[in-house]
């Protein structure tokens, strides 16, 4: 099942989840700004992971922002929090506002292109409240977002517009697996800001 809207979908997912795009939240003038500030004002770090004992580090870029300087450990690798910027909790109460949610940290994604993306993967690590919401704000290129089902693999697939807000809910980590392909067709950046809720 392919879905490609800007508007809203209560539900992207036919079982064992919640995963709701709220479709565009920010002006095309407002996506400008905002890309503009996170690339030059945000702390950007290669990602590291340690995969089979082997340490890697990508081309995509993160940062790990929050409330306090929580630490988030994924794929081996520990990151600490760092304080908020303006514009981050700018768009951190947009976003609350549009879910009805409230939320303590963010992780961003920097892609530079196409030819980096996120392989198969959920978010669902023990430092994170068991089933809250994580709310991904897409800035910079339109990129496909994939989900697939971890028993049955069924796939659901949806264009993510510049300055459109989709939100994963409920067991949406626990039943589903998320990616964002790469692709050749795609020569601009991309920046992805995940809020979420640490425990």
């Amino acid at each position: 099942m392919n879905l490609f809207t800007q508007h809203t979908i209560p539900n992207l997912l036919p079982y064992d989840g919640e995963t709701v795009y709220h479709g565009i939240i920010l002006t095309p003038e407002q996506c400008n700004f905002f890309l503009r500030k996170m690339l030059h004002d945000i702390e950007w770090r290669n990602d590291e992971a340690v995969i089979f004992g082997k340490h890697i580090v990508t081309k995509r870029k993160v940062a790990w922002y929050g409330d306090e300087r929580f630490s988030y450990t994924y794929s081996n690798t520990t990151k600490e929090a760092l304080p908020w910027t303006k514009e981050l909790l700018e768009l951190k109460q947009r976003v609350e506002t549009v879910s009805g949610n409230r939320f303590n940290s963010c992780l961003l994604n920097l892609y530079h292109s196409g030819d980096e993306g996120m392989a198969w993967h959920s978010d669902d690590e023990k430092t994170l409240v068991a089933g809250s919401s994580i709310a991904s704000l897409s800035l910079g290129a339109e990129r496909k977002f994939s989900m697939k089902h971890r028993r049955t693999n069924e796939q659901v697939s949806l264009m993510l517009a510049p300055g459109s807000l989709l939100e994963m809910k409920g067991t949406t980590q626990t039943h589903w697996l998320h990616c964002v392909p790469k692709t050749k067709k795609v020569a601009e950046a991309r920046v992805n800001l995940t809020f979420r809720s640490m425990g």
